[in-house]
């Protein structure tokens, strides 16, 4: 077979695609593209900052609306508190002890001879039994000193005597030596025998009365002296006695006990807090105000307590001195009948009033907001479907009004609801 090697010759060999040649790529298409979407974010950037941000509404159902009005206003402070006795007993424990018996329950009606609870310390016991002996061994000591000291002033008592004789005695001797000498019977050396003997014995019985003088005075104050240690020791006997007496434990007073939390077995030591009895008919309310709005409440200013129950009119009996944990405790004395089921320990709220601020533009007070301070509130627009924000300069505030000096004006309507909205919001809708 022949193949024509003309036809084959002519016809050119096919090229591969890497043959292909290629124009080369430019970059002016990319930069279109990119400039085309750039400058569409800067017109979206642009028009979403020509928008105003929408007004955001609020249901007016949650909300607390008032009125801005001229006129008297009562400026209060108001804290919670609780009910305390005027009059209470704490008992506590003489010494230390075992609690062997609870006898009587809180809540139960106490006489002064109410046994609460028994107590046992032997050791208290035998301190006692050892005081009794050492006070009667003491009175046993003054017995016989007082037995001993009369029988040396007794004896004292009859050496003065014989001397007192011996000293007539010689006195007489005496004399008559004098008559003798003068009729020269005796000699001058008998004489002055006679004469020695009567001044020597005068001399005795001046001594020996002096003795007896000492020993009167000296009886007495050792007889007192050991009577005033049968004193002391008769005290640390009674002293003794009474701890083991408060070993059974007395309330004390008329009244209902309230507090007794111990256990049969428990270990109490001296000064530690047995029980609590109170007077429920004696109540107060002792309030925790704010310490800066408390820097306003005096004594005498008048208050209401709210028992849940019923309200009752009091007033300031009593301030502490210093804050504690950014509050100042007030005492309030009740001067009404308080409401049936008012006990100690209830919570309470009560309303001091610190004065009354006549011929004022003022409102109910908003959710923030202190004395002198400068807020933001919402004041409704005249369609009353929306509100527009205002700075408001407070004056003095209230527990529930709040006095307006500047930015409100009587007859406005304001928002007094926290809303929580941004700083920029300066209007809301009202649906």
């Amino acid at each position: 077979m022949k193949f024509d090697t003309s036809v084959m010759q002519s016809s050119p060999a096919p090229r591969s695609r890497m043959d292909v040649p290629r124009e080369p790529r430019t970059k002016r298409g990319r930069y279109v593209v990119i400039g085309a979407g750039g400058g569409l974010l800067i017109a979206v950037a642009a028009l979403a900052m020509s928008l105003k941000p929408a007004v955001p509404s609020v249901d007016g159902s949650t909300l607390v609306m008032d009125s801005v009005r001229r006129g008297d206003m009562v400026r209060e402070v108001r804290g919670p508190g609780t009910l305390v006795p005027e009059q209470i007993r704490w008992i506590s424990a003489v010494t230390s002890a075992r609690v062997e018996r609870i006898v009587a329950q809180p809540g139960q009606v106490v006489e002064p001879n109410t046994v609460l609870l028994e107590m046992s310390n032997p050791d208290v016991q035998i301190q006692a039994l050892q005081a009794e002996q050492a006070l009667s061994e003491a009175q046993t000591r003054l017995a016989d000193l007082r037995v001993q000291l009369e029988g040396s002033k007794l004896a004292q008592q009859g050496t003065v005597a014989q001397v007192r004789t011996a000293n007539v005695s010689a006195a007489q001797e005496r004399m008559a030596a004098d008559t003798l000498l003068a009729d020269r019977l005796i000699s001058k050396f008998e004489y002055n025998n006679r004469r020695a003997a009567a001044e020597e014995s005068s001399t005795r019985l001046e001594i020996e009365q002096k003795r007896l003088d000492i020993m009167s005075r000296s009886v007495n104050s050792q007889l007192a002296a050991q009577q005033t240690q049968i004193d002391r020791l008769k005290a640390i006997a009674v002293f003794q006695e009474n701890r083991v007496q408060s070993l059974v434990v007395h309330a004390g007073e008329h009244g209902v006990l309230q507090e007794l939390a111990l256990q049969p077995g428990q270990w109490v030591n001296g000064g530690a807090t047995l029980a609590k009895v109170v007077q429920p008919g004696k109540l107060k309310a002792v309030l925790r105000i704010g310490e800066i709005p408390a820097k306003d409440v005096a004594i005498g200013q008048s208050a209401a307590i709210d028992t849940r129950n019923g309200i009752v009119a009091g007033h300031v009996s009593r301030m502490d001195p210093a804050s504690q944990g950014g509050t100042v405790t007030v005492d309030v004395s009740l001067d009404g009948k308080l409401p049936g089921g008012a006990r100690p320990d209830q919570n309470i709220d009560g309303t001091i009033q610190l004065e009354r601020m006549k011929n004022i533009v003022y409102t109910g007070r908003p959710a923030l907001g202190d004395d002198n301070a400068v807020i933001s509130m919402f004041k409704l627009d005249d369609d009353r479907k929306s509100a527009t924000r205002v700075n408001v300069r407070l004056g003095r505030v209230s527990a529930n009004s709040v006095e307006i000096v500047q930015g409100l004006k009587p007859g406005d309507k304001v928002i007094l609801t926290d809303l929580s909205l941004p700083d920029n919001t300066e209007r809301i809708r009202i649906r």
